[in-house]
């Protein structure tokens, strides 16, 4: 069966969506597509009717470029408010052959939760740090071992139920099922992941359009995200501010002439712009990266100063990313701040080579891992006959837990 996801990232200034393949554990990227949001705020659904506008348009898209319909998606959840707890569950593997299967699998993280989660709270998703084999510790993947008892110790993420339940509501109402949600700063760090990343903590920066997300990693496993009231658009506001100029020509200009560090900027490099009192002005290079630098600098300082109220122990792994990490000159200014742990993400996938798309891209990778684990295929796409895409197995139960978990925690 060919794996073919559809991702969904709801950000403040832009809908990202996009269809990929996953063949031999390789991302392939067959569409995406990006509009104008409406709708958002924060990060949070404010609007819901300006939002399906945005929400529709980008699907079309996908859809027209691929001739497929999109019934089928994995999108983000906003940190907000996020709680993350160490669960622990066990189960008897009565099979006769007394071999792991996915579906054991399944069990003991199911049992894990049980009775965990409070009624105001949704689970976004269950990472499994590892499971427990015949009282053996720290394996990673038991399918085909032989036990009786099968353990796992797993992070536990929930949010406040109201903001799952808009974004589950708002596919609904167009005729699409989410057949699962992951906070974004976890599909920003499987983006980027890597064996050095995976042994120690980690931080994942990503600058937003309105906030600033600051999440921590342990080995690989989420243990705490903040959100920073801060993004991009300060940046356009304050480029709008010093040259009097419309937010449009300004976030232009942030992206296709300024240097986050401005020794590396030119001051013969000039662009003329039309002012709000219809002025024609110059604006050097240099004089726009002196106000980009001045505000990256203190998203990149309240950042830093985040991540060390997250954890008292040595971070040993800093990854930015989000579209203003895009910047030129960022990874010199991210040296000058954070120090040489901090890197500026890389995307090296063919036709989203832009840190803006790291959250889609890593909630494709984020879903394959999930049902690798479980020994599920699925796809949400059959390009032969996409009308017969196989169905997600839902249970009975129409909570919203069911919705988001009822392929993964089916019997």
């Amino acid at each position: 069966m060919r794996k073919i996801y559809t991702s969904v990232d709801l950000g403040s200034n832009s809908i990202k969506i996009m269809t990929g393949e996953v063949y031999d554990k390789k991302l392939n990227v067959l569409a995406v597509s990006e509009v104008k949001s409406r709708g958002i705020k924060n990060g949070l659904i404010v609007d819901a009717n300006e939002i399906l506008s945005s929400l529709k348009e980008a699907i079309s898209d996908i859809e027209n470029k691929l001739s497929i319909t999109i019934d089928k998606v994995v999108a983000s959840v906003p940190s907000y408010y996020a709680n993350f707890e160490i669960v622990n569950g066990e189960i008897d593997v009565s099979r006769e052959d007394e071999r792991v299967t996915g579906t054991d699998v399944v069990n003991v993280l199911k049992s894990a939760i049980i009775s965990k989660v409070k009624k105001d709270r949704e689970i976004v998703t269950i990472i499994p740090i590892y499971f427990i084999v015949n009282g053996r510790k720290n394996i990673r993947d038991p399918k085909g071992l032989m036990c009786k008892k099968l353990g796992v110790k797993a992070m536990m993420v929930t949010v406040p139920s109201k903001s799952v339940q808009s974004i589950i509501s708002i596919f609904q109402s167009i005729g699409i099922d989410v057949v699962d949600l992951n906070l974004g700063s976890i599909a920003d760090y499987n983006e980027f992941s890597n064996n050095n990343t995976n042994e120690g903590l980690s931080v994942v920066i990503n600058i937003g359009y309105d906030i600033t997300t600051v999440s921590l990693f342990n080995k690989g496993i989420i243990i705490n995200s903040e959100v920073i009231q801060i993004g991009g658009k300060n940046i356009d506001n304050d480029i709008s501010y010093v040259f009097k100029i419309d937010n449009d020509t300004s976030a232009k200009l942030k992206e296709n002439f300024a240097v986050a560090h401005k020794k590396f900027s030119r001051v013969n490099e000039i662009k003329e712009c039309i002012t709000s009192n219809k002025d024609l002005i110059s604006i050097t290079q240099y004089d726009i990266s002196q106000v980009v630098m001045s505000r990256l600098t203190e998203i990149l300082k309240l950042a830093k100063k985040q991540s060390y109220l997250l954890t008292n122990r040595e971070i040993s792994y800093i990854i930015i990313t989000g579209g203003s990490s895009e910047i030129p000159g960022m990874s010199y200014l991210a040296d000058d701040i954070l120090g040489d742990t901090a890197r500026v993400g890389n995307i090296d996938t063919i036709g989203i080579r832009s840190n803006k798309y790291s959250t889609v891209s890593g909630l494709i990778k984020c879903f394959d891992s999930k049902l690798d684990l479980r020994d599920k295929e699925f796809s949400m796409v059959d390009f032969e006959d996409e009308k017969s895409s196989k169905k997600v197995n839902l249970n009975d139960n129409n909570s919203v837990l069911s919705k988001v978990f009822g392929y993964f925690f089916d019997n």
